[in-house]
């Protein structure tokens, strides 16, 4: 099976406990998690050979944490050590009409202080056929940026595919330069995007008269706004737009759509009621793809493994989708009772 390469930051999470507000008690769970990290794990889970590229510092915490990614069969030998700290991202669950808050403490961190030519593409890439990223690490500083731009750069010069989830984070653009500025470049890389409506509008800042009504995954509607970014970037060769309706902080509605510029594709709408956790929900989405679309044989599949598995991630805690290949393909073949498995 295909070797994937994601590359992003890993960030040590800490959560305030259950639906609780922000040291309501005086205490924080601690985990690992990120964007690239989050899709290795996923794929490592459906048996493909991750492995997942970051700067960690040269202290217990980065220890700690490259341990966490081995024990869940990524490969980490392609981590590097440097100087800075580990980010962190500290988050509160919402619930019902409350919503979950994330309040980020990236600055200075290893990979935010990483600039191009820190990193050994020829080593990195060796056996890559796949290379994954998102829209959140150049967002982190200018010199991450750079990196980021770097990296795709190299990907394609060695003909490895390239997929990118858009991922706009509005509060991590602080260095001076608008996402767009930086996006539409990287796009001009990218072989499979992954985004949902506001990425496309706030990283590309591709519009349409028509108003993609929330909630509603109108397919004409969907299918003219994924052409469009297909026709803005003729190298792509799919988009999947992701749809998700915030009833409440417990109860969302998840689905897709993918446009491959000869089809478009629509998928099964879940309706999640008493989400445990939703971060992680697009990374989950992710790799879901990126497996689906190298393990099955039509696109309509792949994308509904993708929203199937992004859908059980709503129940696992953490940012790590802890599911394997026949728990997804269960929720696709329509058994999703819940019932105990005896």
């Amino acid at each position: 099976m295909m070797k994937v390469l994601t590359f992003g930051e890993i960030m040590l999470r800490l959560k305030a406990p259950g639906q609780e507000r922000f040291f309501q008690t005086p205490s924080l769970e601690a985990t690992f998690g990120g964007g690239e990290a989050n899709v290795a794990v996923s794929l490592a889970n459906y048996g493909m050979d991750a492995a997942y590229l970051t700067i960690l510092p040269d202290n217990a915490i980065g220890d700690a944490c490259a341990s966490e990614l081995r024990r869940f069969g990524v490969d980490t030998r392609r981590i590097q050590r440097g100087k800075g700290r580990m980010g962190i991202y500290f988050l509160e669950a919402g619930a019902n009409q409350l919503p979950s808050k994330v309040v980020y403490d990236r600055e200075f961190s290893a990979i935010a202080l990483a600039k191009p030519g820190d990193i050994d593409w020829e080593k990195a890439f060796e056996g890559v056929e796949w290379f994954h990223i998102t829209g959140i690490t150049p967002a982190i500083s200018e010199s991450a940026m750079a990196l980021s731009l770097e990296s795709v750069k190299e990907a394609k010069k060695r003909g490895i595919t390239v997929s990118c989830d858009l991922n706009y984070r509005k509060n991590l653009w602080k260095y001076g330069k608008k996402a767009a500025e930086v996006m539409r470049e990287l796009a001009n890389y990218v072989d499979v995007a992954i985004a949902n409506e506001e990425d496309v509008q706030k990283a590309l800042e591709i519009t349409t008269d028509v108003v993609v009504e929330s909630g509603v995954l109108d397919r004409e509607k969907y299918k003219a706004l994924s052409q469009m970014v297909l026709d803005a970037y003729p190298n792509m060769k799919m988009i999947a737009i992701t749809l998700r309706e915030s009833h409440s902080a417990d109860w969302n509605s998840w689905a897709a759509c993918l446009n491959d510029g000869k089809n478009f594709y629509i998928s099964k709408k879940y309706e999640i009621r008493n989400i445990v956790d939703r971060v992680g929900g697009g990374d989950s989405f992710a790799g879901g793809l990126i497996y689906g679309l190298n393990c099955y044989e039509d696109k309509q599949t792949a994308l509904e493994f993708a929203v199937a598995a992004s859908c059980l991630k709503h129940s696992i805690l953490g940012d790590f989708n802890r599911v394997s290949v026949s728990d997804v393909e269960k929720l696709m073949s329509g058994d999703g009772t819940g019932r105990v498995q005896r």
